[in-house]
Parts: C-alpha cells; sequence; structure tokens
C-alpha cells in the first residue's frame, strides 16, 4: 500500500511538472455584435481558429478584464494573452501607429493594408513595441471610415462644422477638431451619452455603426459621411507569451490572425447597409459634395507633421504609400 502511494504521488508530481494548456484570454472591446462590430468579427474568428485547432481561448467581455491602460499594462506584463485595444495603447509604446489614423492622407482601406504589409509599416511598428512586451497581431477595421455624428447641427459645409464641442478621444483629437474650425472636450466613452444629452459635447466622429451599437440613436440626429479616416483599432498580443508558444502553438496563432484579418476584411464589403440602419433608426445620413471634403482635406494637412510619431516615421508612412 504505501509502495502505491508512493508511485501514485511521483506521478502526480510529473503532472504537475508538465506545461498545462492556458488559456488564451481574448479581451473585447465591444458588445459581441457580429454584424455591427467589425472588432468583434476579429476577435470572434480569432478565438474560434484557436479552439478548433486545440488551443483553450476564451472571450472576456469589454471592460471585463479592466479598461484601456489596464489592459495595455497586463498584456506588456504577460498577464493577459491578446486584447482588442485602441490606437492609444500602442502609440504610448511607440508613436508610428499613430499614422493610420491620420486623417484624409490614405484614400482607402486599402491603401492603408498596402502601406502596412508590402510597406513594411506593421513590421515597422512592431519594432517599437515589441522591446516593451506588446506585439501588434494586426490593425482592425471598426467598419467603414468615421464621419461627423451630431446631436443639433447638422454638418452640410465645411463651414457647418465650426463651432460644434465636439467629444474628443485626446488631446490629438481635439488639435484636429480646432484646424477644422470646431471645439473638442475629452470624454471618456462611458460618459458620451450623458454629455450629449445635457450638451457637454454636441457630437463625435465615429464609424456610422457606432449609435447603433452603443445606444445613442435617440439623441444622435445627423451623420456626415466625410470618411475622414479608416476607422481601426488594434489586435494586440502579450509578446512574452508568444515568443513563449511552441513552433506549432505560434503558426496556430499566425493562422488565427491572418483568418481573423480575412473576416474582418470581408465584413466590410458587406458594410453599406449601416446606412440604410441609421435612417431606419431615424438619423438623418448627408453625403458631402467634393469640394467640401476638399476644403477638410485642404485644412488637414498641416496636421501631419504634428502627429507624435518617432523621427522618420512620417516619411516611412509617405514612403509606404508611394508619395
Amino acid at each position: 500500500m504505501k509502495l502505491a502511494h508512493g508511485f501514485a504521488a511521483a506521478a502526480a508530481a510529473v503532472l504537475l511538472a508538465l506545461p498545462a494548456q492556458a488559456e488564451v484570454k481574448v479581451a473585447l472591446d465591444s458588445p459581441p455584435d457580429l454584424k455591427q462590430s467589425g472588432t468583434y468579427v476579429w476577435a470572434n474568428t480569432f478565438a474560434n481558429y484557436l479552439n478548433e485547432h486545440g488551443m483553450d481561448a476564451v472571450e472576456y467581455e469589454r471592460n471585463a478584464l479592466g479598461e484601456e491602460a489596464e489592459r495595455l499594462d497586463q498584456v506588456s506584463t504577460g498577464l493577459l494573452e491578446v486584447s482588442m485595444s485602441d490606437m492609444k495603447s500602442a502609440g504610448q509604446l511607440d508613436g508610428t501607429i499613430f499614422g493610420t489614423s491620420m486623417p484624409f492622407f490614405f484614400k482607402d482601406g486599402e491603401e492603408l493594408d498596402k502601406a502596412l504589409d508590402e510597406g513594411g509599416m506593421l513590421e515597422r511598428i512592431n519594432d517599437g513595441t515589441t522591446p516593451h512586451g506588446v506585439r501588434v497581431l494586426d490593425i482592425v477595421y471598426l467598419g467603414l471610415p468615421a464621419g461627423i455624428f451630431t446631436t443639433e447641427t447638422p454638418v452640410r459645409t465645411f463651414e457647418d462644422f465650426a463651432g460644434i464641442r465636439m467629444r474628443a478621444l485626446d488631446e490629438l483629437q481635439i488639435q484636429v477638431f480646432e484646424t477644422w474650425g470646431a471645439k473638442g472636450t475629452i470624454v471618456s466613452w462611458s460618459e458620451v451619452p450623458n454629455a450629449l444629452q445635457t450638451g457637454v459635447a454636441g457630437g463625435y466622429i465615429n464609424p456610422p455603426f457606432v449609435p447603433l451599437v452603443y445606444g445613442h440613436t435617440s439623441f444622435i440626429k445627423y451623420f456626415t459621411d466625410t470618411k475622414s479616416s479608416n476607422s481601426v483599432r488594434i489586435a494586440i498580443a502579450s509578446e512574452d507569451w508568444y515568443q513563449g508558444l511552441s513552433d506549432d502553438e505560434r503558426a496556430i496563432v499566425d493562422d488565427a490572425t491572418a483568418a481573423a484579418h480575412d473576416a474582418n476584411r470581408d465584413f466590410l464589403l458587406e458594410r453599406e447597409a449601416v446606412f440604410a440602419d441609421l435612417e431606419a433608426a431615424g438619423i438623418e445620413v448627408i453625403e458631402l459634395p467634393d469640394e467640401e471634403i476638399a476644403k477638410f482635406r485642404e485644412a488637414s494637412q498641416p496636421l501631419y507633421e504634428n502627429v507624435d510619431m518617432p523621427e522618420g516615421a512620417f516619411e516611412a508612412w509617405k514612403a509606404a504609400v508611394g508619395r
């Protein structure tokens, strides 16, 4: 009997010493809506691929594992494997990524993707972020390009934008609004509904699906389709976790990333219906004439030199798109 107990104890010790297949936590940044949220399409495809190929991936609801800053810290220290995050997160580590959101810089998403892939900009971004423990797996589209949502003032010309106080994500976005003649006030996302309803802010810039997903349709009245910038966020992973994977596991993660990327881009092709969804929700969709778009583009030119990027990054973005 003692011998049997000894063998059992030895076997248990061996099992405990073997590496366990750890759960891959995927922190979401939006409601789990495959119809409206491009980032959820990416995250869900990624997690499903891992699960189908023997890796245990679990989705965690938005902010269940902390807000943006907390998730960035968890990823960089290896406590969180994958997070759907904002540009500001990776931008704290290397500002090269801010180039993806320069207003009116890219012709369309296809040009941005070409710059990231063929132009080597995703690799350059990771050269700056991975030493800090964060790998940018992919640039992820939330939806169609961003436009201007307002509660009271319809923006039918460039001049109409002047004087509106817009909800801003950060100081950089305030600078953008001021360059276009408006004002900005920084409001956390959780406080946006109250800010819009009380007049603290008169609108925000976001992709077309946002008020539909977040329940803002009762106080948002107008959407001006400026296509000012590609509406992108990022999928980031812990570099320690990524490098600690076996070769087979890392290949699965890379393939999952590719599958999620393709699903996200396919999602965009089907999003034109969102404009009908806005109209059905009582939001007027406004198409700007080319000459008004040109005014926004011209006003945006000085912004590019002021984007907080490392030396040479802006020139690299220009080279990546052939300018």
